[in-house]
């Protein structure tokens, strides 16, 4: 590869930054779309997309995408989510005003939100984007929700920390590659490759007990599967894609003949990538 730009989807500050941060030079697009397309037309090395959240679940239109373009899964990463209240020096959080997030974030905020009737949510595009038109609007009546990167990145003050409902709050990014060239990938911080995981694919006929085939061939095998994910397949009425991770390379003995039992009668099964995490 002739850099490495990371893309990722937001405004400098977003959790999406600080993941690509791991891999190599961030490089905002608007879009997860716009991302994807990046990585397709080599514009840039790899990208980071959040692909599953500890509290909101799935990003589905990531798993879409992932079947829709020419890449592959190359390392995982994790990013803890601590949300905090940003606004303008001047501002109080005493006063009636409107606090700016991406709608998953602020549904993560409930409980600040019951107890802080003055304070009313409204939808925005990106958390960091939220936080920048704060900085660029300069209204005290206004406030963000995001990182606590974004506030210093956008010279806002730090109201409060801590804002999601748990603890636990984290979510799951992927960095994905082109198909061709996950082999010539040049990560900032290498995978740990000591435990792997695989994520695939597949369609299944549809027949009585064809998703239970389908396990089958892990369960017999004793493949630890971690998620299982559908998916509309878009291409006929009430067909869909199974994702599915699990434990293991694709190429180690097991799971290679667990895939193959499975190509036998999955009408379609892409293997998106074996992959290490990157702390």
């Amino acid at each position: 590869m002739t850099n490495r730009l990371v893309a990722y989807q937001g405004e400098p500050g977003a959790y999406s930054e600080i993941a690509a941060l791991r891999f190599g030079d961030p490089a905002p697009f608007e879009t997860f779309d716009k991302a994807f397309y990046a990585v397709e037309h080599r514009e840039v090395s790899c990208a980071v997309i959040p692909i599953e959240n500890s509290l909101g679940g799935s990003i589905h239109h990531n798993y879409d995408l992932l079947m829709q373009h020419p890449v592959r899964i190359a390392a995982e990463t994790f990013v803890k989510v601590e949300h905090c209240l940003l606004g303008l020096p001047t501002a109080s959080v005493n006063a009636n005003g409107n606090v700016l997030s991406h709608p998953q974030a602020l549904s993560q905020c409930r409980n600040f939100f019951a107890a802080h009737k003055n304070l009313t949510p409204e939808v925005a595009y990106d958390t960091a984007g939220s936080a920048k038109i704060i900085a660029d609007e300069g209204n005290p009546a206004q406030f963000a929700i995001a990182s606590k990167r974004a506030g210093e990145l956008y010279g806002l003050k730090v109201f409060r920390e801590n804002l999601a409902d748990e603890d636990w709050n984290i979510t799951r990014f992927f960095c994905i590659t082109h198909e061709e060239h996950t082999s010539d990938l040049d990560l900032k911080n290498k995978p740990d490759t000591t435990r792997q995981k695989t994520s695939i694919v597949f369609t299944l006929p549809n027949e009585q007990g064809s998703l239970f085939r389908a396990m089958a061939t892990l369960a017999l095998r004793d493949i630890d599967m971690t998620k299982i994910e559908s998916r509309p397949s878009r291409m006929k009425a009430f067909e869909y894609f199974f994702y599915v991770d699990f434990i293991g390379h694709e190429n180690d003995p097991a799971i290679h003949n667990s895939l193959t039992h499975l190509r036998e009668f999955a009408t379609m099964v892409k293997v998106l990538g074996s992959y290490g995490v990157v702390e």
